[in-house]
């Protein structure tokens, strides 16, 4: 009998192993998704900047009633109350946050992605939550403090989505 839990043992522990090596493989890739993440991020937001740049007026250019047009703006994402209601908000980012502020409640990167169709597998969760945590860093979003991992929007931004989709609203009629 002494054998037979010997060898259960010893199998045991060489599943014990290879679930400690898997887990460190997915941390690993964790932070090279989170990169990878960052840098289309990054690649988004320029590609939008050189798509207004390349399409709007030529700089010191007029307009139809002969003031001076602005330069365009850089190539950056505004901070919450930068743009005032996110019309610079990149769309995907602006998604988002709409998701956030129609739910009324802190919300996990799961609910997040199913609210948008997304998939739900491990690649799509741990990609909205890159976008969950860039959304609190410029100040759109807020990561609940008693539960870590949800996300709810921050001061002010769901009275500015709404008074934007009043606009818009007026404006299609």
């Amino acid at each position: 009998m002494g054998s037979l839990l010997d060898r259960l043992e010893a199998r045991e522990q060489a599943a014990r192993t290879g679930v400690e090596r898997l887990r460190a493989e997915m941390d690993r890739l964790a932070v090279q998704l989170a990169a990878e993440e960052e840098l289309l991020g990054r690649l988004a937001i320029t590609k939008q900047t050189i798509i207004e740049v390349l399409s709007g007026p030529e700089p010191g250019g007029e307009d139809g009633d002969g003031a001076a047009e602005p330069a365009p703006v850089a190539a950056q994402v505004p901070a919450f109350g930068g743009d005032g209601d996110g019309r610079r908000l990149p769309v995907a980012y602006r998604d988002v946050v709409e998701v956030v502020a129609d739910a009324g409640r802190p919300l996990r990167a799961s609910q997040v992605c199913q609210a948008l169709g997304v998939g739900g597998e491990p690649r799509h969760r741990e990609g909205m939550r890159s976008k969950l945590k860039r959304l609190v860093r410029w100040g759109w979003l807020v990561e609940v403090e008693v539960e870590p991992g949800r996300f709810a929007c921050a001061g002010g931004v769901a009275a500015a989505l709404g008074a934007e989709a009043t606009r818009r609203h007026q404006l299609s009629q």
